[in-house]
């Protein structure tokens, strides 16, 4: 007999492994673009996205769907075992470029700006806070041209 050993991927998981470099705005009336950033630490999305699902779970209940950009992520399966349940990914070239859009069971929805997994910390921090601000209003491109300019000066 052998036994299958399930990959994290494959686990049922309520919590995160790993804490994910994520800010999201508070919960409140919505503002701007992006509901918030996430900074993945690879460009292997169905190996970072299993921590954040867990997280946004919190908010959004069971996750449905998640939309990206497909030429922005190492290729990834179509569907993603994890949470305890399977979770459509969809991958479409028409998708705004930095973002991805996580889709619950109910049908309420996340706008992430991703901030690219390479870049300089500071200015990664910047992006975060900034995209996590309830006031703010940027456009995606603008939260990332205004927060590589701030970690430059």
């Amino acid at each position: 007999m052998t036994l299958r050993k399930l990959s994290t991927i494959d686990a049922p998981r309520s919590t995160p492994e790993h804490t994910p470099r994520l800010r999201l705005k508070p919960k409140a009336p919505r503002s701007g673009y992006v509901d918030g950033a996430w900074w993945p630490h690879s460009d292997d999305l169905t190996a970072q996205l299993p921590d954040l699902l867990a997280v946004l779970s919190i908010r959004l209940g069971p996750i449905d769907r998640v939309l990206f950009n497909v030429n922005e992520w190492a290729k990834s399966t179509a569907k993603l075992r994890t949470g305890g349940r399977a979770v459509r990914l969809d991958g479409y070239q028409r998708q705004p470029v930095n973002t991805v859009e996580v889709i619950g069971l109910n049908r309420s929805r996340i706008a992430l700006l991703v901030v690219p997994p390479n870049s300089d910390p500071d200015e990664a921090h910047a992006a975060l806070m900034a995209a996590a601000s309830p006031s703010d209003e940027s456009t995606v491109d603008g939260l990332l041209a205004t927060t590589a300019r701030q970690g430059r000066a």
